[in-house]
């Protein structure tokens, strides 16, 4: 593939003379790599085929490296492409994002596996595969379906039907319901029943079919002395832990699109059992994993007095992971790190950033965005580069498949266009509008999120919802009408077919100098004070820009008129945005702070509150803004503000009619509550309320 030396270190801020150009970077110039290594400069290696071969000859050299090797695929991303001339400013994008420090380290979750596994099936497929893995695992049976049952006792071989599984790779809870009467953990396989029941109610997978017995009781007679036929049983519930769940039924008991880690549901098929089994030998041991997520209790806006507010996370969990807490009338969400997998979309769909994906953060994430939309920049592009996210599992696969068919069909495979940039996830869920929207103030024409069909159908509408509240507010301010847009395509002639629309671009607007925060609100306050300073569409106070219904950001209506300012949503708001003034009756509102979550409406006594999904000016957004203000009410006795007049005007009303408050008691209404007792003790009435 050409390669622009001079061009690519410009775009480095390097001199050509500071790089050094391998046409081969494999096993033919080896020695250049040993060479290299016996500095001290830091590493980094332009292909990633032979990955393996240069890390064995980094760890066999005498002198240590002081420098980690750090590699990146310029071929099939760049180079291996129809418009490879063309890609010198993408290369020198991917060499800037692969010469960064690498993010910091998050903290670990544990897996222990002692690997004991039950198989869960018809009877004849769950007793198969036991024999097999009990050579290496410790193996259970539990029998949904009847099967003959070995003359062996080598394993234990349950009969019921599964009431509820949960836990993980370590720990999981069956409960199941055995209801036939033979009990397989008694029965002794002797055939004493089989040979006794009248009916051939009984086979060898020693459970009685029940449409077939006449009830004459000669199996229990013949197996009295074991006492394994029950034909009374009350307590039909059984409990057990397992390490490993073998599910071998044609509808898996779990039905969530991720399940937990240590969880095989290969169905009917008997290659994809094989691969499952293959798997389930390795799962014994301890394990780690990364802790994707960062929860910060005193942001979130799941629940305050009672109600239930924002549950944008546990609605879009694909694998139960994330669950409901109240205590003393506050909400919060408890997150269970086993069953976490990582997806992300938890933080993607998260309105207060509460919920935060650390693998790694946004701010690692956004000094890659501004490395690679600088280094595209200063190598000589004229117009602006196209972000495409993908994982690193489906999505990568995707792209180099196409860049590799470029290469060896070069008549019919263009590979990836030169301004298009692609960006790894762990998952293609993990990002929201926060990076989107910084992503394009800081230089990028277009951001493209690829999916490929791995992604669960929660992920995949989440993402939607949230592409639609971007666009909605790029549509709003004269941006593009697809600067952010879904992408999907299973196999290289789809995504190729996705790339060809995928025109390059002008920068929306002059590149932005924020950093991309840890705190969600801060970055997308940021990326949105940018774009709305240099739309072409501008936001008025009068006619601010109108959101979809689940937009993050927005504002409150009051109904003046049905308001009396009890201040109980300024007591709901998790957020800060609807604060009292303690010197008047007044209630008032920072845009800015408002997450949509609705508690405040769900809170409101009078149904004052209507959530107004809003893209307001920056001005009004960050300042205080009085929705509903009244006089106060004053003691008519010794004068004291005690509360306002619309809410004692309220009360009077609604209290005028009632017989205990005529006379007297009506006007103690009036006085505040010290000036009530007092009056009361000088004035006694047996109508008196306190």
């Amino acid at each position: 593939m050409p390669l622009d030396v001079s061009q690519i270190a410009k775009g480095l801020g390097l001199e050509a003379k500071d790089l050094s150009l391998s046409n081969a970077l494999c096993r033919q110039e080896i020695g250049a790599f040993i060479g290299a290594s016996q500095g001290s400069d830091e590493i980094v290696l332009a292909c990633t085929q032979e990955k393996r071969l240069f890390e064995e000859v980094a760890s066999e050299q005498e002198k240590p490296l002081v420098a980690p090797i750090k590699f990146v695929n310029i071929r099939e991303t760049g180079g291996w492409s129809a418009e490879a001339k063309s890609a010198m400013p993408k290369i020198a994008a991917l060499l800037a994002k692969a010469s960064l420090p690498d993010p910091d380290p998050v903290n670990t979750v544990s897996y222990q596996s002692g690997g004991r596994v039950l198989i869960v099936g018809p009877g004849d497929a769950a007793i198969e595969w036991a024999k097999r893995l009990s050579k290496n695992l410790s193996v259970g049976v539990l029998c949904t379906e009847g099967g003959v049952l070995p003359q062996e006792r080598d394993f234990p071989v349950y009969s019921g039907t599964v009431k509820n599984l949960k836990g993980y790779l370590g720990s999981f809870q069956v409960e199941w319901l055995q209801e036939n009467p033979i009990d397989l953990e008694l029965c002794t396989r002797c055939g004493a029943c089989v040979d006794a029941c009248p009916e051939s109610a009984i086979d060898l997978s020693y459970q009685i079919d029940l449409t077939k017995c006449k009830s004459h009781r000669t199996c229990v007679k013949a197996c009295s002395s074991i006492g394994a036929i029950n034909f009374d049983r009350v307590d039909t519930s059984r409990t057990e832990s397992w390490d490993l769940i073998f599910d071998l039924s044609k509808d898996p008991i779990l039905k969530m699109s991720q399940p937990p880690q240590g969880y095989f549901a290969p169905k009917g098929d008997p290659i994809d059992q094989a691969i499952a089994a293959s798997e389930l030998m390795g799962m014994v041991g301890e394990f780690e994993k990364p802790k994707f997520f960062s929860y910060n209790e005193k942001n979130c806006a799941h629940g305050r007095n009672g109600q239930i507010g924002c549950s944008a996370c546990i609605d879009v969990c694909s694998t139960a992971a994330i669950e409901s807490q109240f205590r003393d009338g506050k909400g919060i969400v408890k997150v269970n790190p086993n069953l976490c997998m990582g997806c992300g979309a938890c933080s993607t769909v998260c309105p207060s950033g509460a919920m935060r994906y650390n693998y790694p953060s946004v701010p690692y994430q956004g000094q890659q965005i501004k490395a690679m939309s600088k280094a595209y920049k200063a190598a000589g592009a004229k117009m602006a580069p196209t972000l495409l996210l993908h994982s690193n599992s489906g999505g990568q696969e995707l792209v180099h498949n196409l860049g590799r068919l470029a290469a060896t069909k070069s008549n019919q495979y263009k590979g990836l266009p030169s301004h298009v940039i692609p960006f790894g996830l762990h998952h293609s869920a993990s990002t929201g509008i926060d990076l989107w929207l910084g992503s394009l103030a800081h230089g990028f024409a277009q951001v493209v999120i690829l999916l490929t069909g791995e992604e669960a159908p929660e992920y995949q509408q989440a993402l939607m919802k949230q592409v639609e509240i971007a666009q909605s507010i790029l549509d709003g301010l004269g941006y593009a009408k697809d600067a952010i847009t879904l992408l999907q395509a299973e196999d290289a002639p789809a995504l190729q077919k996705a790339l060809g629309f995928l025109s390059a671009r002008e920068s929306l607007c002059p590149l932005a100098t924020f950093a991309f925060a840890n705190e969600k609100r801060e970055t997308l306050e940021a990326a949105l004070e940018h774009l709305m300073l240099h739309a072409t569409k501008k936001v008025t106070a009068e006619q601010p820009l109108a959101l979809p219904a689940s937009s993050p950001i927005g504002g409150v209506l009051v109904n003046q008129d049905a308001c009396t300012l009890c201040m109980s949503c300024v007591g709901a708001c998790p957020e800060s945005a609807l604060r009292d003034n303690p010197e008047a009756p007044q209630l008032s509102f920072i845009e800015r702070n408002c997450v949509q979550c609705g508690l405040c409406v769900d809170t409101c006594p009078e149904n004052a509150l209507t959530l107004s999904p809003r893209l307001q000016i920056t001005e009004i957004r960050k300042k205080a803004v009085v929705l509903n203000e009244t006089k106060p009410f004053h003691c008519i006795s010794c004068g004291k503000p005690f509360g306002t007049l619309k809410m004692v005007e309220l009360m009077l009303g609604k209290l005028s009619l009632h017989a205990a408050f005529s006379g007297e008691a009506m006007e103690r209404l009036k006085m505040c509550s010290d000036c009530r007792v007092v009056d009361m003790m000088n004035k006694p009435n047996d109508n008196d309320v306190v």
